[in-house]
């Protein structure tokens, strides 16, 4: 666990790393954690960082093969958003990525981040027009939930999620500040642009984008569960726009939501455990 956790933080902040002080270390279970907690990109590229200590052939050719795999996922969805946001500009529909390869953007190597689902938040009429866009070429439909607005489509490998809204039923007070930088996303007043191999793909401004990350992770983290590639997500997201994030705007918007307390933890197990 040591040596994992040496390696992850030489891998999301790339700085060099010892591994001579954990005495013998069993890559199999390092390995194991970081398939576990999807971070196995992460960890390859802490391995690339290691100073002082040769990794035994067999287990670097498995992480090196392992991370290969993870990067030619990565090409092949992105060349899928590509596409699909073409498709759907066409048809006039409007849409903007969030979390997943939009937050890959912060990463040193983003084709090494463990992708997931493509997630698209659209308002009312784009929503509507994307069900029908999405349900012609889906293989499969999950139900739709009627509240929150929300439908995933099964097309290919890939699972394309439609939110109406970005509901992780929290609280009123977080539910309320969720909507209002929803608000701000679909105006399009509070986005960014990612330049997909010649596709503009909308994604939410960092000040947007941490509250929408942290706050699913929350939801996760009460409802469902969690692993350490979305803590690497807010500290890369933190790290990379550090310049950008308005402190001020966020411990506003943090404790309108009541969720200063939550936010604070998370600042220990990045400080403590994560080396931010």
């Amino acid at each position: 666990q040591e040596a994992f956790f040496a390696l992850l933080q030489a891998g999301l902040w790339e700085k060099t790393v010892r591994l001579v002080p954990f005495g013998e270390v069993d890559y199999q279970e390092v390995m194991r954690l970081a398939e576990e907690q999807s971070v196995v990109g992460l960890i390859a590229a802490g391995i690339e960082q290691v100073a002082d200590k040769a990794i035994p052939k067999e287990e670097l050719l498995q992480f090196i093969g392992r991370t290969l795999q993870i990067e030619e996922q990565n090409k092949a969805m992105n060349c899928f958003i590509a596409d699909v946001v073409d498709k759907m500009r066409e048809e006039k529909i409007n849409a903007v990525l969030v979390k997943g390869q939009g937050v890959a953007r912060s990463y040193e190597k983003p084709l090494w981040r463990s992708s997931g689902d493509v997630d698209l938040l659209l308002d009312e009429d784009n929503y509507e027009a994307a069900k029908i866009f999405f349900a012609k070429m889906a293989s499969s439909v999950e139900q739709e939930e009627l509240v929150s607005k929300h439908i995933g489509f099964t097309i290919g490998p890939y699972l394309v999620e439609l939110h109406g809204h970005m509901y992780f039923g929290l609280s009123p007070r977080a539910y309320k500040v969720v909507l209002e930088v929803e608000r701000e996303i679909l105006r399009m007043e509070g986005i960014r642009v990612w330049n997909n191999d010649g596709t503009d793909v909308f994604l939410p401004n960092p000040d947007n984008d941490i509250i929408i990350l942290f706050i699913h992770f929350l939801g996760h983290f009460c409802f469902g569960g969690v692993g350490f590639r979305q803590l690497c997500d807010l500290c890369r997201l933190l790290w990379t726009y550090k310049e950008e994030i308005k402190p001020w705007l966020l411990k506003q918007r943090l404790e309108r939501a009541g969720l200063m307390s939550e936010w604070k933890v998370f600042a220990a197990v990045a400080v403590d455990w994560l080396g931010m």
